[in-house]
């Protein structure tokens, strides 16, 4: 009985965590962003410092009408933003967030479990494009296509690297055997992983698929309402993994000072410091072309991912 307690309460914190989590990155990003453009919008809903704003944009996208085009694939146009979404929660339950088995289910390949489980969540923006009988949605989804097939490679060698660094694919395992000395020798890998999950993620300055200047809204042109607000959802849950996953891999996870039974503790301050740059880049760069996009993925981070791989290998051999 009290092994099924132990689960429940594990699958709860993570259902908790999937639903807080996201709000509150939303939520910063409109602060920062603010603060950074110097846009008063967001700092007034609600009074003191535009606390409410995010109640706010709830009750719009709530009020909004649910449209589904008529010439629409019906079925995968309803089921996109699921796809989008839930992946991410999937993805939480695997993640480490202290020590002793503080997971919510620990997978003896961890590593593999998530890059694939992360890979289907994009299928989602494919399926909102093809489904929406919109030639401007379609175009998105063709572009998410390009930028999946460019930068999953990328972003499995540099996991890659750390897992021969471990000699594990097991995440709490990569954490416990991390050292400090790691952060220079994967630093390269750490870029290449963050820079190809931003990509996958379609954030700026990667947002081609919706690039609003170009096709519209790209694959979610035709969405209104809560079914939008999902695919938002999605994009701030995946900023959450992403961050998590890069904490957990390249930079220790639990590991800090004084960490002891805090030690989830630090895997949050490292999260959330993550989650800022992912904000202060969408704020700072303009979006590439998609020629830069593939040109950045196929000639520069892919030739680093093995250059990691190798440099792995040669410190490795000396080690041992």
């Amino acid at each position: 009985m009290s092994g099924t307690l132990d689960v429940v309460l594990r699958l709860v914190a993570v259902l908790v965590a999937f639903l807080v989590l996201p709000l509150v990155v939303g939520q910063t990003e409109h602060k920062v962003m603010a603060h950074m453009q110097g846009r008063l919008g967001p700092m007034y809903a609600g009074g003191f410092h535009g606390w409410a704003q995010l109640v706010a944009d709830g009750v719009k996208f709530a009020q909004k009408e649910d449209v589904v085009p008529a010439g629409a694939d019906r079925r995968v146009f309803q089921l996109a933003p699921a796809v989008s979404l839930l992946p991410y929660l999937l993805v939480l339950i695997a993640i480490p967030v202290g020590p002793n088995g503080l997971v919510g289910q620990a997978i003896d390949a961890g590593l593999f479990f998530v890059l694939a489980v992360m890979g289907v969540g994009v299928l989602g923006s494919i399926m909102a494009g093809w489904a929406s009988a919109n030639k401007f949605s379609l175009l998105g989804g063709l572009r998410t296509a390009a930028q999946l097939m460019a930068y999953e490679l990328p972003m499995l060698l540099a996991a890659g690297s750390v897992a021969m660094a471990a000699g594990t694919i097991s995440l709490p395992g990569i954490v416990q055997a991390f050292h400090w000395w790691w952060i220079p020798w994967q630093l390269i890998g750490g870029l290449v992983f963050f820079t190809a999950g931003l990509a996958e993620l379609q954030r700026p300055p990667f947002d081609m698929p919706v690039a609003d200047s170009e096709i519209i809204f790209g694959a979610y042109t035709e969405y209104t309402g809560l079914r939008f607000a999902l695919f938002l959802l999605a994009e701030y849950a995946g900023i959450v993994v992403l961050c998590a996953l890069t904490t957990v891999l390249f930079l220790g996870g639990w590991h800090g000072p004084l960490s002891g039974s805090f030690g989830w503790l630090w895997t949050l301050v490292k999260t959330a410091l993550l989650a800022f740059v992912v904000i202060w880049l969408r704020v700072t760069y303009p979006r590439l072309r998609e020629d830069q996009l593939q040109k950045l993925a196929w000639t520069v981070l892919i030739p680093l991912g093995l250059a990691q791989i190798a440099l792995t290998g040669i410190v490795k051999v000396v080690i041992s």
